[in-house]
């Protein structure tokens, strides 16, 4: 049977506290934004997340790997996390994980970490076998994710299409690759574009509907997003997802603040307003849409009230990952939504 080969390391705190555990990933030293997910599955489709850039992600579950590793399950080219925290990890994975070039850690109390984050709110950190003192000062020097760009940029550079039919064309700020390939089972053809492209740019590609995908980092600081998503509303039907579901809210007028540790894994209720029904949904996101009575709101967290979805003539929008990717599948009909709002258009939208 194949050893995890491990050292001694820890992870920091910026507010100096300190976990010990084991450097089973690569050598080196990663910082980011703590944070941690509850999902007991879908190790590979979390750390491929481009959700994650800028964040170190701790595994609330206790044992990570257990069915392996299956490359058709990444999210995305690479894993995007800074780094990954664990209680244990399997040897297949964390060999993985070297593979990948990540900063990876076991053997650290992740449920007194969880804690501290889930009371305290998300901190800076730095992890890997270098002393206390130096992954301190390395975390106190990690620029907070509140109001600044990202360094690394996340999301396709050229165009592609996935699927046949008519045309959704989806601007991708670090989307994740289930997203497409879900929504092209619903009968559309899925044209996936950078998410730097204008209205004008997008609408020249003639599109039956728009969707804006998920994506890392504060929404307020994608004013050139914002402004595309302004000039898209009422020129053809428009949804969002996750990120996507922010920037709407920010072009409608609305505002978005930080949640104290956000919601993450693949175990969140979510309540249809409309319907009453309560879905079961898959969660990444550190920011929220503050609710208005300008807007109707269709969605709300079951576990802290917050905003998950919004609706307007041409537009809807969800806070949760409806791709299940690797979740519950109960909020797969909105993608069936988008489909039928592709149908149903006269013509496509042109600028």
């Amino acid at each position: 049977m194949m050893q995890t080969m491990s050292s001694p390391a820890h992870l920091v705190l910026e507010d100096g506290t300190a976990f010990p555990g084991h450097a089973v990933g690569a050598p080196g030293v990663a910082a980011g934004e703590a944070c941690f997910t509850t999902a007991s599955a879908g190790y590979e489709e979390a750390a491929t997340d481009p959700s994650y850039v800028a964040q170190v992600l701790c595994f609330a579950y206790p044992l990570v790997g257990n069915y392996g590793v299956d490359a058709s399950r990444r999210e995305s080219e690479r894993v995007q996390a800074e780094g990954i925290v664990m209680r244990r990890a399997r040897p297949a994975w964390a060999a993985w994980l070297r593979e990948q070039d990540v900063v990876a850690l076991d053997g650290v109390d992740t449920r007194a970490l969880v804690r501290k984050i889930r009371d305290g709110g998300v901190l800076r950190c730095a992890l890997g076998e270098a002393p206390v003192a130096e992954l301190h000062a390395r975390a106190l020097a990690e620029p907070p994710i509140d109001g600044r760009p990202l360094p690394r940029r996340v999301g396709t550079r050229e165009h592609y299409s996935v699927g046949a039919g008519p045309r959704v064309t989806l601007l991708d700020l670090g989307c994740k690759r289930s997203i497409p390939a879900r929504l092209a089972t619903a009968g559309v053809e899925v044209l996936v574009v950078p998410g730097d492209w204008d209205a004008d740019a997008v609408l020249e590609t003639r599109p039956r509907a728009v969707l804006v995908g998920n994506g890392p980092g504060d929404p307020a600081v994608f004013t050139d997003q914002i402004e595309t998503v302004q000039n898209l509303l009422g020129r053809v039907p428009l949804f969002g997802i996750c990120l996507g579901h922010q920037l709407l809210g920010l072009a409608l007028g609305l505002e978005t603040f930080k949640l104290p540790f956000g919601h993450r894994g693949a175990n969140h209720p979510v309540r249809d307003v409309r319907s009453g029904r309560v879905l079961v949904t898959v969660q990444n996101h550190g920011y929220a849409v503050a609710a208005s009575d300008d807007v109707e709101v269709t969605h709300l967290s079951l576990n802290d009230g917050t905003v998950e979805g919004l609706a307007g003539e041409d537009f809807a929008s969800v806070q949760f990952h409806p791709e299940a990717a690797p979740g519950p599948l109960d909020a797969l009909p909105f993608f069936d939504r988008i489909g039928e709002a592709c149908r149903s258009a006269r013509i496509s939208a042109r600028s």
